[in-house]
Order: structure tokens, then sequence, then C-alpha cells
């Protein structure tokens, strides 16, 4: 059976500080840039049917230094809509909400956990017929990429929470006896 391999960008300023990332187009670090070139190496040898990234500068640039050819930019690989939360950190938010939870509360005029969790769905349903031609990789983004893992499990959106992922890490979704499973977390 094919695989998703979901590959998140490398360091920006933003994610170096912990700062909410979404549309806010930026370029990565050069430590950032060094990440992305190392993941050449894990990849080498992997054959991909097809490449889709976001289409944010540290998504298209990851791909680009980590050797991979993109096939197309899709709109829900975008990350998760954090409204008047972007730029801004999770201490920082506490300050104002202490019990505040993206997972379970979202992002005021940002996405909920079930419009990205119904993003990500549609964007499961694309790849389906993908895969029927090979393994399908992904270029993302942090919390967008831990609830594609979710949702592949059958997990609602919030349990992206439970998986953290790290800046130019490599995971794969897969199969084992029929059902789909994460086959490997967050390794470089």
């Amino acid at each position: 059976m094919s695989e998703i391999i979901l590959i998140r960008h490398g360091e920006t300023t933003w994610s170096a500080s912990r700062r909410h990332t979404s549309y806010t187009d930026l370029e990565l670090t050069p430590d950032g840039e060094r990440q992305a070139r190392a993941l050449a190496g894990v990849l080498t040898g992997q054959r991909f049917a097809t490449v889709l990234a976001s289409p944010r500068r540290r998504a298209l640039r990851t791909a680009q230094l980590a050797g991979l050819t993109v096939d197309g930019t899709d709109d829900d690989l975008t990350e998760w809509n954090y409204g008047r939360y972007e730029g801004r950190t999770t201490a920082d938010i506490h300050t104002e909400r202490p019990d505040w939870n993206i997972w379970t509360d979202g992002c005021p005029d940002g996405e909920s956990p079930d419009q990205v969790g119904n993003r990500v769905d549609r964007l499961l349903a694309r790849l389906t017929p993908l895969l029927a031609r090979g393994d399908v990789a992904l270029v993302g983004h942090a919390h967008l990429l831990r609830v594609v893992g979710a949702r592949w499990i059958g997990l609602p959106a919030e349990g992206g929470g439970k998986l953290r992922l790290d800046t130019a890490t490599v995971s794969v979704l897969g199969h084992e006896h029929g059902r789909p499973v994460i086959l490997r977390w967050n390794g470089r």
C-alpha cells in the first residue's frame, strides 16, 4: 500500500519564538534552510507519485531545498487560520484566556477545530485516488499536519493535539492489516 509522507517546513523566526503563524508568509531562517537541506538525506531514494505543498513560501522553499519537485499547491494544506491570534504565542494568549486550547477552542476570527478537520477531510479524499499511483508527499505546517495525522487514524481534529510535530520533520501515514495507521511520527 502507498504511504503519505508528511513534511513540516523548516524553522522561521516565528516558529523559533513559538508564535502562531498561518497566513503571514515568512521565509525560512538560515537554520531553517539547513534543516530543509538535511531532509534531502532523509528522503533519498524515496519516489513520490505526487508532491503537494502549502502555497506558503516556507513550505515551498522547504520542498525545494529537500530536493522535491512540487506538482501543485493546495490551499487545504495551509496552516490553521489563527485569526486574531496570528503572531502571538500561547503564553501570551493565556494572559487573557488562561484556559484557551486551540484544539478545543479554535481561534477568534480564525478557524475552529471542526473547520480545520473538514478541510483535512477534503484533502484526504482527494489523496485517495493519488495513492493508487504511489506514495504522496505533503509539505506543510505543524498544526495542519497534526490534524492530518489525527484524521488519518480516525480521530477528531482535536486528536492532533496529542501529536507533537517539530520543524523539518518527516512523518509517515500508511496501513497495517488494511487499517490506516501512523507508521512513523516526527522523525528526522
